[in-house]
């Protein structure tokens, strides 16, 4: 059995580092971007895709697998990495932020979450101890607890309660956990609000978790603010540990986050923008579906070398957008995908050679 381990190699001034996070299904080199498949699928891509863009983890949800197909239905299948036909490492979210964005369908209480799926309207109910389970059963290597996350406005009451239930929700989600092979991660809480962040902080801290998490900074807040309060928050998390900063974000937030010290981040942005035709590249966004494309023999990034910029120009790509073609879309987040690893490989290469941010601010160009 392979315990997960987290080992820092180089620390650069101001706080970024490499480092490395051994998993029971592989290492992951960090600062890390996890595609999301929140379904159990990266949209529009095959996991040999992801491999050949060079992701060594994904990120997944808890609470949707649950929902549809049903952890049972999972298990029967042979765990969430053999239906995914995915290998490499799993992290999965356990559902704290579903609770806040599917308000009119939830009601949260000290003990738990009681919910009306939003699949098929069955009354449900999660408590810290079953979020672990499930995540135990779906087969992941990375799980996360259950935290209660607030909307951006939310009250000083509603912010203090919010951190002392997902303290307490931790304490009990980690109590229950069995699996040795899987780490656990605890989610600091707190708003935009100083001396909530590191109240949640400590108490997690003490408790004495695998990783940590920075969530609720992603809710629809001015992006200083969330800036101010990432950094808060990292310093107040324990360097041997695995820093996750959840939700964010652009390129140019994923160098300045590095900068930061945080090792694990997610966005959507990279598949969810392609199928909307709006791709990433050095220069800024290219809306791929504008007339000055449509008879563009350029690829969308001629710094790209991904198989999107080696076989296709603009003018075909927003053809096949027009055209509402299905190619459209998974060419367009095979270049997304690719722009936003290839930042990850040269923000960890300029670390490893000591001149962060180095070559990475110019490949995240006009994002930086």
């Amino acid at each position: 059995m392979t315990r997960p381990s987290f080992s820092v190699l180089h620390t650069h001034r101001g706080g970024a580092r490499l480092g490395r996070l051994v998993t029971a299904h592989g290492t992951v080199e960090t600062p890390a971007f996890m595609p999301v498949a929140t379904h159990g699928s990266v949209k529009g891509v095959l996991p040999s895709q992801l491999t050949e863009l060079g992701a060594t983890i994904v990120l997944s949800n808890a609470y949707h697998l649950a929902q549809r197909p049903g952890v049972e239905v999972v298990e029967a299948l042979g765990g969430l990495h053999r239906m995914m036909g995915w290998d490499g490492p799993i992290l999965t979210d356990s559902g704290g932020f579903q609770v806040m964005s599917l308000a009119g369908l939830v009601r949260v209480d000290d003990d738990g979450v009681s919910y009306r799926s939003h699949v098929d309207g069955r009354a449900g109910r999660m408590r810290p101890e079953d979020a672990i389970a499930v995540q135990e059963r779906l087969g992941v290597d990375v799980a996360m607890s259950l935290d209660e996350c607030v909307p951006a406005g939310a009250s000083a009451h509603e912010v203090a309660r919010a951190v002392r239930r997902t303290t307490a929700w931790a304490a009990r989600g980690r109590a229950t956990r069995r699996r040795e092979d899987m780490a656990l991660f605890g989610i600091v809480q707190g708003a935009f609000d100083p001396e909530q962040r590191a109240a949640s902080a400590t108490e997690l801290v003490a408790l004495d978790f695998d990783g940590y998490a920075a969530g609720g900074l992603s809710v629809g807040e001015p992006p200083g603010e969330t800036a101010r309060v990432a950094e808060l928050t990292v310093k107040l998390l324990p360097a041997d540990r695995p820093r996750y900063l959840m939700g964010t974000g652009t390129p140019g937030d994923l160098l300045r986050f590095a900068g930061m010290g945080y090792d694990l981040f997610d966005c959507v942005l990279p598949t969810r923008n392609a199928r909307n035709g709006m791709l990433f590249t050095r220069d800024g966004k290219v809306m791929i579906r504008n007339a000055c494309h449509a008879r563009d023999p350029r690829p969308v990034d001629e710094h790209c070398s991904c198989y999107t910029c080696r076989r296709f120009s603009r003018g075909a790509l927003r053809h096949l957008h027009l055209a509402h073609e299905m190619l459209a879309a998974q060419l367009a987040t095979l270049h997304n995908l690719h722009f936003y690893l290839q930042l990850m490989r040269e923000i960890r290469a300029a670390l490893a050679e000591g001149t962060f941010p180095g070559r990475a601010a110019v490949a995240a160009g006009a994002w930086a």
